[in-house]
């Protein structure tokens, strides 16, 4: 009002001085242009003017005047251009309220912080920000959650289409290597003998099936050797046939090999110590026959063990029990031996559970043709349980997993997203089969799908909050 006399005292005295219309005139242009600037000028400093204060750390600490640390520091004035919004796009905050109420009509007006708080007329929280309007139709009674473009983009909201994949689901498990058990052999005696020669073979020589390792005197053997010769001589005598297989069959049962009952029939002598050879190929396991020794009846001289062939004995958790079949494929890896893979397939599955462990236990048969492969080896097996048909299948990051059920966002379009429980089937290489929930073809969130999630319970809340309002 003051400028306003000044500037018709101004032209009252510019017209009386003589300077006419055209004197007039320029003197209201100029005090409409300086008046313009002048408001211009005012809202920029209010604009610059801080509307709250925060602490100079970053913590969550704010202030809507000056304030100091426990340190002494000053608390940074924050102004309203430096003032960040989350919930407006600019082009909605900048069109005319107007506008926007004759196409929708505003519910409520909810906290900027998203505190459960809401007022039925526009409101200003205590740092001095905008409740923010919630319109009818944000919040539809099927479920689904609405956000803003802007919103989508800066949470970084990502969806894939469920499709139909081969998931391959494997589970790892350590175990060991051990002998195969039908390629173990020992030798031991069946009578009271004495170790007349050993050659030379220790526990961990390689021999080969017929290679000599000991000779031995039994006075059983030697008596059931004459015997046996005896008729082989005389085989010009009546009825002497089936007496000499009787004679052959002792020597048998001795378990005298059969090498040397050959070398007896060829030279029709009978030796005073026998040879015993090793009855396979294989490893010296075992050695305990010494040079002159007495070996009882059972008594173990020898163990020797073909590793040709060896087990994996796996221990698997008892969950993985139902995955598990006979045939599936095996890859173990020795620790002994980095990068080096030896496959295999499940041969048995072992009828019992470890009460302590809670470990079931399985058998692989693995082809161990340069023995790399030792008993009591340390290995990691990956058994492939995996199914060859494709399956309707999603990334697992999309499923928001509560211990009693499990959910996924699905994308309807225009910023809408509708939770779905679904049941889930086997997982493997990142995704998860679904078995009910979701049909193929439709995108399921899975980037931020946590902070819809976050977003769905808030607007809950509201909700509740606004109808117990509304009741009352």
């Amino acid at each position: 009002m003051n400028r306003a006399v000044l500037a018709v005292t101004a032209t009252a005295a510019i017209a009386a001085a003589g300077g006419g219309l055209w004197g007039v005139r320029e003197h209201l242009h100029w005090t409409q242009t300086s008046e313009v600037t002048l408001v211009a000028h005012a809202a920029a400093q209010a604009a610059d003017e801080p509307i709250y204060y925060r602490d100079p750390d970053g913590r969550p600490f704010y202030s809507l005047t000056p304030k100091k640390t426990p340190d002494g520091r000053d608390y940074q004035a924050v102004p309203a251009s430096a003032d960040i919004r989350f919930e407006e796009e600019p082009a909605a905050a900048a069109a005319p309220a107007t506008a926007v109420a004759a196409d929708r009509k505003i519910r409520f007006y909810r906290n900027p912080m998203g505190l459960a708080d809401i007022s039925p007329v526009p409101k200003k929280d205590s740092m001095g920000m905008d409740y923010i309007a919630v319109y009818e139709g944000d919040d539809t009674d099927d479920g689904a959650i609405k956000l803003s473009p802007g919103k989508i983009q800066r949470t970084g909201v990502k969806s894939e289409p469920a499709a139909s994949r081969i998931i391959r689901t494997a589970i790892r498990a350590p175990g060991t290597i051990q002998l195969d058990e039908r390629r173990v052999s020992v030798i031991s005696m069946r009578s009271e003998s004495w170790v007349q020669k050993v050659a030379n073979v220790t526990t961990g020589t390689r021999v080969a099936k017929g290679q000599s390792l000991m000779e031995i005197y039994s006075p059983l053997v030697s008596s059931a050797s004459a015997e046996y010769i005896a008729t082989i001589n005389s085989r010009t005598t009546a009825g002497t046939g089936a007496y000499g297989r009787g004679s052959r069959q002792r020597l048998m049962n001795l378990d005298v090999p059969e090498a040397a009952i050959t070398a007896m029939e060829k030279s029709g002598v009978v030796p005073i110590a026998i040879e015993w050879s090793a009855p396979r190929d294989g490893v010296v396991l075992e050695r305990t026959a010494i040079e002159g020794m007495r070996a009882q009846p059972g008594d173990v001289l020898f163990r020797v063990a073909d590793t040709s062939v060896v087990w994996a004995l796996i221990d698997v958790a008892e969950r993985d029990l139902g995955a598990l079949a006979v045939g599936q494929p095996v890859l173990v890896r020795a620790r002994g031996y980095p990068g080096r893979e030896f496959a295999g397939r499940v041969s048995v599955i072992y009828p019992q559970v470890n009460k302590d462990t809670r470990n079931a236990r399985i058998r692989v048969e693995l082809s161990n043709p340069d023995f790399a492969l030792l008993p009591d080896m340390y290995v990691d097996a990956e058994i492939d349980t995996g199914s060859p048909q494709a399956v309707l299948a999603i990334p697992e990051s999309a499923v928001l997993d509560t211990g009693s059920r499990q959910a996924v966002f699905v994308e309807r379009g225009e910023g809408r997203f509708e939770p779905r429980v679904v049941k889930l089937g086997h997982r493997g290489g990142g995704y998860v089969e679904v078995r009910d929930g979701v049909v193929e073809g439709e995108p399921v969130v899975v980037s931020a799908n946590f902070l819809i999630d976050a977003e769905s319970n808030l607007k809950a809340a509201l909700k509740s909050f606004s109808d117990a309002g509304a009741q009352q």
